[in-house]
C-alpha cells in the first residue's frame, strides 16, 4: 500500500469555478482543477505523493492520516 493511500482525496464539481476541484484535506490546502473529472483525480494523486515526498524531504512529521474517518457521518451528526 502506498503512503498516499492514508489520506482521503476529494474531487467535486464546483459551480462557482465551473470546473471539478480536487483538494487532499489535513495533509495540504488547495489543490487541483480542471474540466474531466478523471484527470482532476490522477493529478490530485501524484500532489498527494509529491507532497509526501517533501515531508520527506525536510526530515517533517507527517499529518495524522485522514483514510478510515467516516467524515459525512460526522459532518451529518450521526456519529
Amino acid at each position: 500500500m502506498r503512503e498516499s493511500a492514508r489520506y482521503v482525496k476529494i474531487v467535486e464539481w464546483s459551480d462557482e469555478d465551473q470546473c471539478f476541484v480536487g483538494s487532499c484535506p489535513g495533509l495540504f490546502y488547495g489543490g487541483c482543477h480542471g474540466n474531466n473529472e478523471k484527470e482532476v483525480f490522477a493529478e490530485l494523486c501524484s500532489i498527494v505523493d509529491e507532497m509526501i515526498g517533501l515531508y520527506k524531504k525536510e526530515n517533517k512529521d507527517l499529518p495524522a492520516p485522514t483514510s478510515n474517518v467516516d467524515y459525512a457521518n460526522k459532518m451529518l451528526g450521526v456519529i
